[in-house]
């Protein structure tokens, strides 16, 4: 089978952006130059705002210059301090916000199947210094969002969302930003729906959400008047008016995706060793990954990734290493591998495949064939 698989002559990495006709894009920059309005909340960043406000039904929408600052203005919004209870498999960023809002992380282990944060492991962490739950819906798979309502309920807790990988995610029907008291999402070029660059904050109550709107611009007020210390946080009109442009192409990309998606499953699903997460029942795909386990006897997860490179194929250990497992973490308490077991095997078997909507169905079909030889042989 070795002879009749070629290396790709151009590498396929693991996603690739949306992008407009560039025409387009230049005729909104066309308005932005007449108006000669760059950034400060100008109408592309408003009319932006109005478009997600309308595809999330919600107007509790706080659009930033990506999403990181977005989760960092949310801890100060939330004045949170002391302990966050988090999830270790995650981007770094996750758990970096805590840390520059002087705020320690606790890492609390995941479930097994959805590879999201065990409501189970969350409630024996919490002692009278934690102040929030940082929750991460991995991949758009959605966390046990019933579960973790219970927990932070029965403590008093505000829950935060990182939903990066989450856009179009629906529970039950609703937005996946109707749950928890706050939902950050990224607009990444790498998320399904971008603006380069991008992010936005999504808060329940009012009164959260107009200490988020004033962090988010140095706190002013209005041109005398500044009520707190804040950052520049703004979403530009250059990004916003892709923004504008890429949202149009999102339900598109989506169906594109989801014929991917149905290949890597009919094609994958009889190898040993592979196994592919399922989505809660009632949820939605966010269709951002598709991430793939490889926990066999045949291969390791390493000897795969290692092996489509030599075949030009970039997919991505994704999560690996835990956050937990960084310099600046592991000696936390809740670090220690032992209070982890969960996330450690799933970081050590998970593998994120090529996934974007141009990929045609000869490439997956070959993806696929790659796997299969490196794992069988």
């Amino acid at each position: 089978m070795a002879e009749t698989i070629q290396a790709f002559e151009e590498p396929v990495y693991v996603t690739r952006p949306i992008l407009p006709p560039l025409d387009e894009y230049i005729g909104l920059l066309r308005e932005i130059w007449h108006s000669q309005w760059l950034t400060n909340l100008g109408p592309k960043h408003s009319a932006l705002q109005k478009a997600l406000s309308h595809f999330f039904k919600t107007k509790s929408i706080t659009l930033f210059n990506n999403g990181t600052t977005a989760l960092f203005t949310a801890c100060q919004a939330f004045g949170l301090t002391g302990d966050v209870i988090t999830t270790p498999f995650t981007f770094p960023a996750t758990p970096h916000v805590l840390a520059w809002n002087h705020i320690n992380p606790v890492f609390a282990d995941i479930d097994p199947v959805t590879m999201t944060l065990d409501p189970g492991k969350i409630g024996p962490l919490i002692t009278n210094r934690t102040s929030a739950i940082l929750a991460v819906h991995a991949y758009g798979i959605p966390c046990d969002v019933e579960g973790i309502q219970s927990v932070a309920h029965r403590f008093g807790l505000p829950i935060i969302y990182d939903a990066a990988h989450a856009f179009g995610l629906q529970i039950k029907g609703r937005p996946v930003t109707d749950f928890g008291d706050a939902t950050m999402l990224s607009f990444h070029a790498t998320k399904l729906f971008h603006t380069a660059e991008g992010g936005a904050l999504f808060v329940r109550d009012p009164v959260v959400k107009d200490r988020v709107d004033l962090l988010r611009n140095f706190g002013i007020k209005d041109e005398l008047t500044v009520l707190m210390p804040g950052i520049n946080g703004k979403m530009s009109e250059l990004h916003a008016a892709l923004g504008l442009l890429t949202l149009k192409m999102v339900p598109g990309e989506r169906r594109d995706r989801e014929v991917v998606a149905a290949i890597y499953r009919e094609k994958l699903r009889d190898i040993d060793g592979v196994s592919m997460p399922t989505i809660r029942s009632g949820a939605e795909n966010s269709y951002q990954y598709f991430p793939i386990r490889i926990g066999g006897k045949h291969a390791t997860r390493d000897e795969v990734y290692n092996g489509l490179r030599r075949f030009n194929v970039f997919a991505r250990k994704y999560f690996y290493p835990l956050c937990s497992d960084y310099g600046c973490y592991r000696t936390l308490p809740s670090a220690h591998p032992s209070s982890l077991p969960v996330a450690h095997k799933v970081a050590s078997e998970v593998l994120c495949l090529p996934f974007y909507g141009a990929l045609d169905e000869g490439t997956v079909i070959r993806i696929c064939d790659i796997v299969r030889y490196l794992i069988q042989k």
